[in-house]
C-alpha cells in the first residue's frame, strides 16, 4: 500500500508536521473561466483572527449565563434558551444573534479539523478504486469517525446495508435525554468516494467526501458546546459507494438507509458556485443484435449481419435528434461491430445513454428509442434483446427554500453564486442523488475549486487532490453546515423545506413508487 504523507500505515489520517495547509487563498487571485466567484471563510483569511476570537468570547458568554433572553424556537424542541445576549469587552458580541454565533462555532469547528480533513481527502484521493470496489476509502473514512476525539463519540457501523457503505451517527444530550422527548431531527450529510477509470478522481469524490465529513463535524461541534439542554438532533454520515456507476444511493433507500431522515447535504465539486443546477433523469440501455455468421465473399447471402443492424439502429437515433426537445440528450458506442471483415457479423452491440429533465420526459424518450432499435432488427432480420440499466437515475428535485438558506450563509462566506438564470440554463449531468430527492427533502450545491479544469478530465483530477481547492471546500462544508443550524433552529425553515418537497413531487406524480 502506498503511504501519503500525513497518514498512518494503515491509510487512517493523522496530523503531522509535513502536512500543512496551504495559506489563505486572496480572493483576488481567484481564476475562473466561464462563470466567476470570490470571497473567504472563516479562519481561512483576513479576518479569521476576528472571527475566531469572536467566537471565543461569545461562547463564553453563552456558557455563562442561563438568564433567559425570549430564546430561539427550535425544530421539534420548542423554545431555545441559552442565555442572555450581552456585550462582552470590545463589544464583540453587539448584535450578534445565539444563531450566528452557533454558526461561527460550527465554522471554528471546522477549520479545528482542518489538517485532518485534507489528510482524509489526500488518502482517498491517492487510492482511486471503482464502484462497489472502495474498500480503502470506506476504511479510511471509518476510521476517521471512530477516531474523531472525543473518543467514542460517533457510533459507527462500518459496513452499512452495503460493503463498502457506512453509517456514522452522533445524538445531541438533547435526544439522548429521555424516552419522552420529542424524536430528535435527523440530519443527514453523504460522502462519495468513488473513482472514475483510467483517470482516477476526476470528479472530486474525494472532495465531496471531506465536506460531508467536515459539516458534519461543524454541526455537532456547533451543538455539543450548548449550555444546559440541547436540542434534540441525529446527525448522521452516510457513506455512499457507487455514485459513478451502479447508484449505490439506490440501493441504500431500496434496503431503508434513508427512512426517517428529515433533511440530507452534500455538495459537488464544479467550475462554479451553484446552490442547485438541473441535474437530470438518466436511463442506460444495452441493446445487442443475433443475426447469422457467413462469408462475406462467398456467399454473403447466407448471412444475416448484426453489424448493419448497429449501424442503422445508430444512425435512426441521430435522425431522432431532429424531433428531440432541447434538453434531451442521447449518447452511445457501438461496443461490438463484428470479429473479422470476411465474416458476416453474427452479434453487436450498442451501450446508450438517455437524459431528459424529468422522469416522464425520459420515459417518452426511451420509448421513441426503443422503436429505432427494433426497426433496425426489422429492417435486417436480426432478434434484438433490450436491457436497461440496474438502476434509473432520477432527475433532482429542486428545494427553493433550502437552497436559497445556503446561499444566505454562503454569501456571508464571501460565495459568489452564479445568477439563477444561469443556474437553471447552465449544463448539468446525473447522479442518483436524484433518486433522494424523491425520497426526503435535499440539496446538493456545486462549488469551484480554484481550477477552470472541466470534470472527468485529468486536469481535474489535478486540481481535486491540490492544496488549493482545500479553502474552497473547506468554505462550502461551513455553508452546509451553518445551512442546517439554520434548519434546526428555525421551525418555519424546516416547514417550508417540507412543503417544497411535497410540492415537487405532485409534479412528478406520475411515478407510481421511488426504487
Amino acid at each position: 500500500m502506498n503511504q501519503t504523507p500525513g497518514l498512518q500505515g494503515d491509510g487512517s489520517p493523522e496530523s503531522s508536521p509535513e502536512l500543512r495547509l496551504p495559506r489563505p487563498v486572496d480572493s483576488s487571485r481567484e481564476r475562473w473561466g466561464r462563470r466567476r466567484g470570490s470571497g473567504r471563510a472563516f479562519g481561512s483569511a483576513p479576518g479569521a483572527r476576528w472571527a475566531a476570537a469572536r467566537v471565543r468570547g461569545c461562547s463564553k458568554q453563552l456558557r455563562a449565563s442561563e438568564q433567559a433572553s425570549g430564546g430561539l424556537q427550535v425544530a421539534g424542541w420548542g423554545t431555545m434558551r441559552p442565555g442572555e445576549e450581552r456585550p462582552v469587552e470590545g463589544g464583540a458580541c453587539v448584535g450578534v444573534s445565539e444563531l450566528e454565533l452557533l454558526k461561527l462555532r460550527a465554522a471554528e469547528r471546522i477549520e479545528e479539523a482542518a489538517e485532518r480533513l485534507w489528510a482524509l481527502s489526500r488518502a482517498i484521493w491517492s487510492e482511486p478504486e471503482l464502484a462497489y470496489e472502495e474498500h480503502h476509502a470506506h476504511g479510511v473514512l471509518t476510521r476517521f469517525f471512530e477516531r474523531e476525539p472525543p473518543a467514542a463519540s460517533w457510533a459507527v457501523q462500518p459496513h452499512y446495508q452495503l460493503p463498502t457503505a457506512f453509517r456514522a451517527e452522533w445524538e445531541s444530550p438533547g435526544g439522548r435525554a429521555q424516552s419522552a422527548a420529542p424524536r430528535p431531527l435527523h440530519l443527514g450529510f453523504l460522502c462519495e468516494y468513488d473513482a472514475l477509470p483510467g483517470i482516477g478522481h476526476a470528479c472530486g469524490h474525494n472532495l465531496i467526501a471531506e465536506v460531508g465529513a467536515a459539516a458534519a463535524l461543524g454541526v455537532k461541534g456547533a451543538l455539543e458546546g450548548l449550555p444546559g439542554a440541547s436540542p434534540p438532533v441525529k446527525v448522521i454520515v452516510l457513506g455512499t459507494p457507487a455514485e459513478e456507476d451502479g447508484g449505490g444511493k439506490i440501493d441504500l433507500i431500496e434496503a431503508g438507509a434513508f427512512k426517517n431522515l428529515d433533511v440530507v447535504f452534500m455538495a459537488h465539486p464544479s467550475q462554479e458556485n451553484a446552490a442547485y443546477l438541473p441535474d437530470v433523469a438518466e436511463h442506460d440501455m444495452t441493446v445487442k443484435y443475433y443475426g447469422k455468421a457467413s462469408h462475406a465473399a462467398a456467399y454473403p447471402w447466407e448471412g444475416v449481419n448484426a453489424l448493419d443492424a448497429a449501424v442503422l439502429a445508430y444512425n435512426n437515433l441521430s435522425v431522432l435528434r431532429q424531433q428531440m426537445k432541447p434538453a434531451w440528450r442521447t449518447h452511445g458506442i457501438i461496443k461490438n461491430g463484428g470479429v473479422k471483415p470476411n465474416i458476416i457479423p453474427c452479434y453487436s452491440e450498442l451501450i446508450y445513454y438517455f437524459r431528459a429533465p424529468s422522469m416522464k420526459e425520459l420515459q417518452v424518450l426511451t420509448k421513441k428509442a426503443e422503436d429505432c432499435f427494433r426497426a433496425a432488427a426489422l429492417a435486417t432480420g436480426c432478434t434484438v434483446e433490450i436491457k436497461g440499466g440496474a438502476h434509473d437515475y432520477y432527475n433532482v428535485l429542486p428545494n427553493k427554500s433550502l437552497w436559497k438558506a445556503y446561499i444566505e450563509n454562503g454569501k456571508k462566506l464571501g460565495i459568489d453564486f452564479i445568477s439563477e438564470d444561469a443556474t437553471l440554463n447552465g449544463p448539468s449531468g446525473s447522479t442518483d442523488f436524484g433518486n433522494v430527492t424523491f425520497v426526503v427533502p435535499g440539496i446538493h450545491p456545486y462549488f469551484y475549486i480554484g481550477s477552470d479544469a472541466l470534470n472527468h478530465t485529468e486536469q481535474y483530477t489535478a486540481a481535486a487532490g491540490s492544496q488549493e481547492a482545500q479553502f474552497y471546500t473547506l468554505r462550502t462544508a461551513k455553508a452546509l453546515a451553518m445551512t442546517a443550524l439554520d434548519v434546526i433552529f428555525k421551525p418555519e425553515l424546516l416547514e417550508r423545506i417540507r412543503e417544497d418537497f411535497k410540492l415537487k413531487l405532485q409534479e412528478e406524480q406520475f411515478l407510481n413508487k421511488v426504487e
